[in-house]
């Protein structure tokens, strides 16, 4: 039989999550994000349960003709742009809008033959220092794209750096809206975040909104909130099986460099997941798991295919016993990723989007 470990992506959740979004910035339309194959689900097993979007935005073209091999006729924003001026025949062909955030994008543009002009979105650097021009340069690059004859429409774009802290988004919106206050085109600021705490402004929610990890199943600003406070549920459920049963004496120890020593008498189960799978290696004792949807800890170090965890909870489990790494057990325990990811010093996008090739995928 195969190895017993599998991924299980829940369509309802995210059709859920989507909808939660969409409320929480009335009047709002709302990007799907699918770049990083859709978080590391899979962006043609996320299809069902995101199509109620507005728009998909990602990172390539690979994955914007992948959207589009869907059947997807409606907007799909390169939230980077182009990266060579060829990308932009693509971009023509596919019907793309794309980012524009430097002068060279801009050159590249004014250098396309096209029929048909482009739809783009010039983005701002607010305060995040990634990509975007600065408030003082906004305009004159906007006016540049104005003139150009390959573009139909120009869109305003900003991106917030601290929309999960204290600070908030205060600063970045006042900014924005001093450069951009009697520019034409629609409007996009807020990514989950943003969304969660602050749609209610309509501001910051704009024209369209942005939201990623929380369409996925995860709190942006945890551990301030959880996935419960916010209403969003697991979209992304590792299981795995207990292959194996020890019995610990006092002093006994667990794993390689023998980092967890039992002080009384133990039960530990070993179970069918490591490194290779996805799982963080750097989570360590204490790290959360559901077994038979009941919690209990991980114990010693993560290996390469195996885990080992304390069975004292749940003295009836042995081998073949179910066990959820991160998202909801069979009874409907939950499991958060983010506190998993917090327990190996991580975020739950980097869980999400290492789950391995070798982890069978299936979607509910």
């Amino acid at each position: 039989m195969p190895r017993p470990i599998q991924a299980t992506i829940h369509s309802g959740a995210l059709r859920q999550n989507l909808a939660r979004m969409r409320a929480s910035a009335p009047d709002a339309k709302v990007w799907g994000i699918v770049k990083a194959n859709a978080y590391g689900h899979g962006i043609e097993r996320v299809w069902e349960g995101l199509r109620a979007a507005d728009g998909f935005a990602l990172l390539d073209l690979q994955e914007a003709e992948r959207v589009r091999a869907l059947g997807w006729r409606g907007p799909v924003l390169l939230l980077e742009g182009v990266f060579e001026p060829r990308d932009l025949e693509l971009c023509s062909r596919l019907g793309l809008w794309h980012t524009i955030h430097c002068d060279e994008q801009i050159e590249m543009l004014a250098a396309h033959k096209t029929q048909q002009p482009h739809r783009v979105f010039l983005k701002m650097n607010s305060g995040m220092n990634r990509l975007g021009f600065a408030p003082q340069r906004y305009r004159a690059a906007w006016t540049r794209l104005e003139a150009l004859p390959q573009v139909d429409e120009i869109s305003l774009m900003t991106h917030f750096a601290d929309a999960d802290t204290e600070k908030g988004v205060a600063q970045q919106v006042r900014v924005f809206e001093e450069i951009t206050r009697d520019l034409p085109g629609e409007r996009t600021l807020s990514n989950s975040a943003a969304s969660l705490r602050f749609g209610s402004d309509a501001t910051v929610r704009a024209d369209w909104i942005r939201p990623g990890i929380a369409v996925y199943g995860s709190a942006p600003d945890y551990p301030r909130h959880d996935i419960a406070q916010w209403q969003l549920q697991p979209t992304m459920t590792l299981d795995a099986r207990i292959i194996g049963v020890q019995q610990l004496a006092p002093g006994d120890t667990v794993g390689y460099g023998s980092s967890f020593t039992a002080d009384t008498p133990l039960r530990i189960g070993v179970v069918a997941c490591g490194y290779a799978d996805g799982y963080p290696r750097h989570c360590s004792t204490g790290t959360p798991v559901l077994v038979d949807g009941v919690r209990t800890r991980l114990v010693g170090r993560v290996s390469m295919d195996m885990i080992t965890i304390d069975l004292t909870p749940v003295p009836h489990a042995g081998i073949g016993t179910p066990v959820t790494l991160w998202g909801r057990a069979a009874d409907g325990a939950v499991l958060a990723i983010d506190e998993v990811a917090q327990a190996g010093a991580t975020v739950g996008y980097e869980l999400m989007c290492a789950l391995a090739a070798r982890v069978p995928v299936t979607v509910d």
